[in-house]
């Protein structure tokens, strides 16, 4: 008998992992555009760079009014189907966490609260917990775009069996990875530069060639790094 409950036991958590592979997927790469935004260099920033400083608590008051004057985001979890919506829902707080972004150690930590049901082949199984992820910036060259790309590092589950958490576990992880990814935090049309010079008859424009940040007293410092170019008006067009 003991080795049956073992066998069984073996048998689900591989099934959670097959369900995780084949319905859910590693993170693709459509999710992580452009490339890694890095610390600003040693040697100092260029003379064509901007700042940009975005405050701890500005991104947590839009955070916020997500929450109370639109809805808390709520996502399919793995293929669903089964006995109940398979989904799950970011919560403002829930298992002694408050979702909210914090800038600390150079780092943007981000915990999420969550609750969720998934529909197995055997039934109902409703969950719930939080996650602890990592925003990580990307920059895109090409549609002049910083990205923010969660990364969970772990998932806690509140009170649920350990044989339903290696099927939840990875299905929450993936979940979020792949579905809330990637945020735009700020837009092409933002960063860009096209400023007539009546005086002159042309105009300056300006394309970002790079951007790099570092998280300090509480705030998001991005340095926008441009290049300038200038061109009479009626052969200018916006970079």
């Amino acid at each position: 008998m003991s080795r049956l409950i073992i066998g069984l036991l073996i048998g689900l958590v591989a099934g959670g992992l097959l369900v995780y592979f084949v319905f859910v997927g590693v993170p693709s790469a459509a999710t992580r555009p452009g490339t890694s935004v890095q610390a600003p260099d040693a040697a100092g920033l260029p003379a064509g760079t901007a700042q940009l400083v975005l405050r701890q608590e500005l991104l947590n008051e839009a955070l916020g009014t997500i929450f109370s004057e639109i809805k808390p985001p709520t996502f399919p979890i793995g293929s669903g189907g089964g006995s109940c919506e398979s989904a799950i829902t970011i919560l403002p707080t829930g298992s002694g966490v408050t979702t909210n972004v914090q800038f600390a150690n150079n780092k943007l930590s981000v915990p999420l609260a969550f609750t969720g049901n998934y529909g197995s082949p055997i039934g109902c199984i409703p969950f719930s917990g939080w996650a602890q992820a990592n925003l990580e910036l990307r920059f895109d060259r090409d549609t002049q775009t910083v990205y923010g790309v969660l990364n969970v590092e772990t998932v806690n589950l509140d009170g649920v069996n350990p044989v339903w958490s290696g099927l939840i576990t990875p299905l929450v992880q993936s979940t979020i990875n792949t579905q809330v990814n990637p945020i735009r935090l700020v837009d092409g049309k933002q960063l860009a530069l096209n400023l007539p010079v009546v005086a002159s008859n042309g105009v300056l424009t300006a394309g970002v060639s790079d951007v790099r940040s570092e998280v300090k007293d509480n705030a998001l410092n991005l340095s926008v790094i441009y290049d300038f170019s200038g061109a009479p008006a009626n052969n200018a067009e916006p970079r």
